[in-house]
């Protein structure tokens, strides 16, 4: 058994992708999932399982969508892998409150993520690391035309983004 972080891609309270965490435990834990637990209410699930990680994110993605009929992207992270994700954060702890982690359904294309970084995110930051990419915000999140969105559309692939308290979180409750 491994312990995985699942991230759901886009989880609101309310609307369209809404996933409520009570029935989100239930259904992975009848779906196999062991040690089943959420962490705040935007799609983050700390679980153990036997499967891989690709047939553990089809898995979760099935079981979200028939039992509550949302369909959304699912990225799950080994902690090892999650954690490596933090220790390659580029930007100073300092800038902590600011820095955004956004990880990947799929690698992306070398000469996507090449044109990515060519671009000029003034007064923002951006890096590509191998795993993961990483937003420094000038002011806040909200503030930036440089989002989740931006992001899957330029690099083609599905992200879902965290920020640093998060991921921190995520670190230590999947250690």
């Amino acid at each position: 058994m491994k312990k995985y972080v699942i991230l759901l891609r886009g989880v609101t309270p309310t609307g369209k992708n809404r996933v409520p965490m009570t029935e989100l435990r239930a259904a992975l834990s009848d779906a196999g999932l062991q040690d089943v637990q959420t962490y705040i209410q935007s799609g983050n699930v700390i679980a153990k399982s036997a499967l891989a990680q690709s047939p553990l994110e089809s898995l979760v993605h099935e079981v979200i969508f028939r039992k509550i009929g949302a369909n959304i992207a699912v990225i799950a992270r080994t902690h090892e892998q999650l954690k490596r994700v933090m220790e390659s954060n580029p930007f100073p702890l300092s800038a902590a409150a600011r820095t955004y982690f956004s990880l990947f359904s799929a690698p992306a294309a070398a000469h996507l993520t090449e044109e990515l970084s060519r671009l000029d995110f003034s007064p923002d930051c951006v890096r590509v690391g191998q795993d993961a990419l990483y937003t420094l915000y000038a002011t806040k999140h909200s503030d930036s035309k440089f989002n989740n969105n931006f992001f899957e559309r330029k690099l083609k692939v599905s992200a879902t983004t965290r920020n640093f308290n998060t991921m921190s979180r995520l670190v230590e409750l999947s250690a």
